[in-house]
C-alpha cells in the first residue's frame, strides 16, 4: 500500500521508511497562511487526550479534501500529533529559547506523559488510535539545559525535546513506545493501516 502523509516531520518520513510503508507527503500551508482547519491551538479546558485526537483527526482529513481537490489518486492520508501532559497541563511546542529553557525546568527530575495520536482518512472515514507513554528525566542543571536549548534542538519539538536526539541523555526512565515519543508509534500505524487496507474496494 502506498499512502500520503500530511506531517512536515522528518521523523514521521523516517519512521514508516523505517517499517517499509511507500508515501508521497501532503503539505499543509505554513505560518500566517496556516490552514485553520489544522489549528493546533488546544482549545479553553481542553484535555490532552481530546486534544491530540481533534488535531490528528482534522489533519487526515483535511489531508484528504486536498487530495480531492489536487484530483490525486485515492489514497490513505495518514498523520499524527504528539503532545506531552505534565501535572493535567498541554505542553506544546516552545514559542522561544525563553519558554523551552521553563519547560525544560518543569520537567527536569519529574515524569511526564507523552501522548501521539495516530489517524487515517481513507474513503470517507476516519480511524484513530492513541500511543500513550510516560518519560521520567533527571535532575538537569542549568548549564544543561542553557547548552541545550542553545542547539536549536528543542524548538520545534513539543515538550522541547527529542528523544532521538541530544535530549536522549536527559531521560532515565520510559514506559510505553520510543516511537510513539518520537512522534508517530509504529505499531499503532501498521495497525491502522492494516484496518483500512482490508476494507479497501
Amino acid at each position: 500500500m502506498r499512502i500520503y502523509l500530511a506531517s512536515r516531520s522528518p521523523r514521521r518520513r523516517e519512521l514508516l521508511t523505517q517499517i517499509g510503508i511507500a508515501f508521497d507527503t501532503v503539505l499543509f500551508r505554513a505560518g500566517e497562511r496556516a490552514d485553520p482547519e489544522t489549528d493546533e491551538t488546544p482549545l479553553p479546558g481542553e484535555p490532552a487526550l481530546t486534544y491530540v485526537e481533534r488535531v490528528a483527526r482534522a489533519k487526515a482529513e483535511h489531508g484528504g479534501r486536498i487530495i480531492g481537490w489536487r484530483k490525486l489518486p485515492p489514497r490513505p492520508v495518514l498523520s499524527a500529533d504528539t503532545t506531552l501532559e505534565f501535572d493535567g497541563e498541554i505542553i506544546g511546542k516552545p514559542l522561544d529559547a525563553a519558554d523551552a529553557t521553563a519547560i525544560l525546568r518543569r520537567l527536569s527530575g519529574r515524569t511526564h506523559r507523552v501522548l501521539t495520536g495516530v489517524a487515517v482518512n481513507h474513503l470517507g472515514r476516519t480511524e484513530f488510535m492513541l500511543s500513550s507513554s510516560e518519560v521520567r528525566f533527571r535532575e538537569l542543571s542549568d548549564e544543561e539545559i542553557r547548552d541545550y536549548v542553545m542547539s536549536g534542538e528543542p524548538m520545534d519539538k513539543a515538550g522541547a525535546y527529542g528523544i532521538q536526539g541530544r535530549a536522549g541523555v536527559f531521560v532515565e526512565y520510559i514506559a510505553g513506545s520510543y516511537t510513539g515519543i518520537m512522534g508517530l508509534p509504529v505499531c499503532e500505524t501498521e495497525q491502522l493501516l492494516r484496518r483500512v487496507s482490508a476494507r479497501q474496494p
